[in-house]
């Protein structure tokens, strides 16, 4: 009887051994060791790209129809009215060349920047260009160089890349949100026919048009152009023109003073299962031309 439970308890120790040699399914959790490690941050991040994103402030003059009515001039106000807009504008050279939505500048009359240290210029535009939704300014300093954001390669960003957005949301002044890149060649967003965009669920609002989407190591990934609201707020879902079509579109305006684009003329669609389906396909993959565009190539 005794050697029987003997053989029990050492069993027991043997199961409790090969239990603890077991690799452990639960979090590790691990208490910071260091000063270092708990002052984790982006700060550095925004220290260096900050000062390279500018607040856009424009005026158009609005031509009130009723201005020379004797009747309705009365009634509704004899003056034309002067509409503002707001947005944010990157520096992409030290010359004084920045970069912004169209959107954001199409058909104003005065243009003024202002920068991180309070700075503040009137601006021109060099081009302006509506199907990839770009402008290019020229602001004059006088000589004095002005801090740049350099470019990150668009065509290297992955689905999860940390990415941090910085521009003017509703006038407030320069601010800084995180989040990922959420998905990568998205079309059809409502701003261009042309190109393909970065999402991403970093908080951008209104005013954040023309602003920095820039990388951890600090170089600019892509240029804040749209959200997707139904109530005009942000719901965690934004595009960005890519950092490759901003470059394309300043080295045309190096060579040629203006953009120009290759064009196949034709409306294409994905294929879906039905689509695949219908037309005997073994499965949904490629595209379908749904329509050739009048007097295209």
């Amino acid at each position: 009887m005794k050697m029987k439970s003997l053989s029990i308890i050492a069993l027991s120790v043997v199961a409790a051994a090969v239990a603890l040699a077991q690799p452990q399914t639960q979090t590790l959790r691990v208490v910071p060791t260091s000063a270092a490690q708990m002052q984790l941050s982006f700060a550095s991040v925004v220290k260096k790209t900050a000062p390279a994103v500018v607040n856009s402030y424009s005026k158009r003059k609005v031509r009130n129809p009723f201005a020379d009515d004797p009747f309705f001039g009365r009634m509704f106000g004899g003056r034309d009215r002067v509409q503002s807009a707001l947005g944010s504008g990157v520096i992409v050279r030290a010359d004084g060349i920045i970069v912004t939505n169209n959107h954001v500048v199409a058909n104003a009359d005065e243009i003024v920047v202002a920068l991180a240290d309070r700075r503040e210029f009137e601006a021109k535009v060099l081009l302006a260009d509506e199907r990839t939704d770009l402008a290019i300014l020229r602001v004059s300093t006088n000589g004095k160089p002005l801090p740049t954001l350099a470019f990150h390669d668009s065509d290297d960003a992955e689905v999860g890349d940390i990415v941090l957005a910085i521009g003017n949301p509703f006038g407030v002044g320069q601010t800084v949100t995180s989040g990922i890149v959420s998905a990568l060649a998205r079309t059809q967003v409502g701003v261009s026919d042309y190109q393909f965009f970065i999402q991403t669920d970093a908080a951008i609002n209104p005013g954040n048009s023309g602003g920095a989407l820039v990388t951890v190591d600090g170089r600019l990934i892509g240029v804040n152009t749209a959200i997707y609201s139904p109530s005009g707020g942000s719901v965690g879902i934004a595009f960005s023109i890519p950092a490759s079509t901003v470059k394309n579109v300043i080295a045309q305006l190096k060579d040629k003073g203006s953009v120009s684009r290759g064009w196949i003329g034709v409306q294409i669609q994905p294929v879906t299962a039905d689509i695949a389906d219908s037309r005997g396909m073994k499965k949904a993959e490629g595209a379908l031309v749904a329509e050739p565009q009048a007097n295209g190539p």
